[in-house]
């Protein structure tokens, strides 16, 4: 299958399970899982153009945003060393490990404003996990290779380059308002089926 069309066929699946889930949560968590795990199973898809790093930080790509907004995929690319600040979503996501591997740090919050880790994990190519309000929802997130890029992809409930969130002071769990947006100005074109078409017609 190309790459493309890998592609083009999650995003068609996903929204099917939107479409029938009716914001069911952990039905979209659960089976949104099963699809992100089979599409980072493969490791030809990716626009080269949505695979780059930068010396100065992360990057985020967005490669899809479903026209109501109600989800979005997102591949993230890490240089060697990078991470992330403590910082939550407010909305369901979803992370598949697609090269490289990642650390994640989650923490929870108390009544006090403070921070406490609660759990350390590491993702390697072909794994999901799943951050929310209702299971988790702040983490810190770094690159666990030492000297190569890794990527990540990442479905989230909303247009989430959008989405005002918060980073967080880990020692005195002081809350920033912040948002993300996106390292491209244009997203992959998954439509252009045309070279298909031709190659039919001869």
């Amino acid at each position: 299958m190309a790459g493309r069309e890998r592609l083009r066929d999650f995003v068609k699946d996903f929204t099917r399970l939107i479409d029938r889930a009716d914001d069911d949560e952990a039905i979209i968590r659960g089976e949104g899982s099963a699809l992100l795990k089979a599409l980072v199973s493969e490791d030809d898809w990716l626009p080269a153009s949505c695979a780059k790093p930068a010396s100065d930080g992360y990057r985020q790509y967005l490669l899809w945003c479903d026209p109501f907004e109600r989800f979005s995929v997102v591949s993230f690319v890490w240089g060697p060393g990078q991470t992330t600040p403590v910082h939550d979503h407010t909305v369901w996501g979803l992370i598949g490990m697609l090269r490289g591997g990642e650390r994640g740090e989650t923490f929870a919050r108390g009544a006090d404003g403070s921070l406490t880790m609660t759990a350390k994990e590491r993702l390697n190519p072909g794994d999901v996990a799943a951050v929310s309000p209702t299971i988790g929802d702040i983490h810190r997130v770094s690159n666990a290779q030492a000297d190569e890029v890794s990527i990540s992809i990442h479905v989230y409930g909303a247009n989430i380059g959008a989405v005002a969130r918060h980073v967080f002071d880990e020692t005195t769990g002081e809350q920033k308002d912040f948002v993300s947006g996106y390292s491209n100005s244009a997203v992959p074109n998954l439509f252009d089926r045309s070279e298909a078409v031709r190659s039919g017609l001869r």
